[in-house]
């Protein structure tokens, strides 16, 4: 068996010397993630307890904490369109303890919608991997005369600036939804802002507002129920889950594909081997069958990727997502 040999300085046994070889090796075993976690970790999520995010970010940090032997906690900081949380994650220690589960608003929407935020979307922090994306869909309340979506870009060019939609908020991915069909359809309707989804659904049930664009997870039981009618889903092929519904794009609208997804970020600086850490046991948590489950029950596909393609897919919707915006001259200050 071989030994490696220190060098003469650090080998020698002078009480200084051990102390700063003890502690530098200390260090480089922390920062290489094989014994990360050694206290708690605090998942921040940036809408309140109950929704659809909540349930992501728990089921993860669920998994963490058994993975890991120790607590994940979640934290659930809402509001400001999740420019709260985004801003406490950037400034957080760059030390793995602190994890952030992103949306499409954070990362994408506000950035462009947003002259100036409180912390760089970009440069602020450290991507590790997407962990799941939710549909959107087009749905109506049954009265609503359109029954596909070439009827409502007929009725919607007929009656320009008549046609409302609903949204769960200014800046929102639903509304955003709005702008992307207007531009593609060369419609032009009127956006609805909502606190949230439930008042956007129960003014769509209630028939003051006709349209809804959110995401198929909020109303599948309404759907389910026939409260409401759904004109189209909008992702790139038929979903599996609801085979029959036709996508925007088949529908006529090339290139309609409106999602929401999540994904985990930590503050910029955080050691690589950390992130790759957190990485791997986020793809673990994903190929689980009680993960599997929960997602589906919830309609949210999981999906994984790598920091460097999780990057790619951001400048992916901030190229295709910003046209419209632009477009539409849409600014929130």
């Amino acid at each position: 068996m071989s030994v490696t040999q220190l060098p003469p300085d650090l080998a020698t046994p002078r009480t200084g010397r051990v102390l700063v070889l003890a502690a530098l090796l200390g260090v480089a075993t922390s920062i290489s993630g094989q014994t990360f976690p050694v206290k708690p970790v605090r998942l921040i999520v940036p809408f309140p307890p109950g929704g659809a995010t909540d349930t992501v970010g728990r089921t993860f940090a669920g998994k963490f904490t058994e993975f890991w032997g120790q607590q994940v906690i979640v934290d659930n900081r809402g509001g400001a369109n999740t420019i709260i949380a985004a801003e406490l994650t950037a400034k957080a220690p760059p030390d793995g303890y602190t994890i952030l589960l992103t949306t499409a608003a954070t990362k994408v929407n506000n950035v462009l919608l947003y002259r100036k935020l409180p912390y760089d979307a970009r440069k602020d922090f450290a991507l590790i991997s997407m962990t799941s994306v939710l549909p959107y869909a087009i749905v109506t309340h049954p009265s609503f005369p359109p029954n596909t979506v070439k009827e409502l870009i007929a009725l919607a060019k007929a009656r320009p600036g008549e046609l409302s939609y609903a949204s769960s908020g200014v800046g929102s991915t639903g509304h955003i939804a709005g702008v992307l069909f207007d531009a593609f359809a060369g419609t032009k309707m009127v956006h609805v802002p909502y606190k949230g989804a439930a008042p956007a659904i129960t003014d769509l049930l209630g028939g003051q507002v006709p349209l809804y664009l959110p995401t198929m997870t909020s109303i599948s039981a309404h759907l389910q129920a026939k409260r409401m009618k759904v004109l189209a889903i909008a992702t790139a092929q038929r979903h599996r889950t609801w085979p029959d519904i036709p996508t925007v794009i088949e529908s006529g609208l090339p290139n309609y594909e409106v999602n929401t997804w999540y994904g985990l970020v930590a503050p910029a600086g955080t050691p690589r081997p950390i992130i790759d850490k957190i990485h791997a046991d986020t793809v673990r948590a994903a190929g689980l069958p009680d993960v599997i489950a929960r997602m589906k029950a919830l309609g949210a596909d999981l999906y994984t990727n790598t920091p460097e393609a999780f990057a790619a897919y951001i400048e992916r919707d901030f190229g295709r997502v910003g046209k419209a915006v632009n477009a539409a001259g849409l600014r929130l200050d």
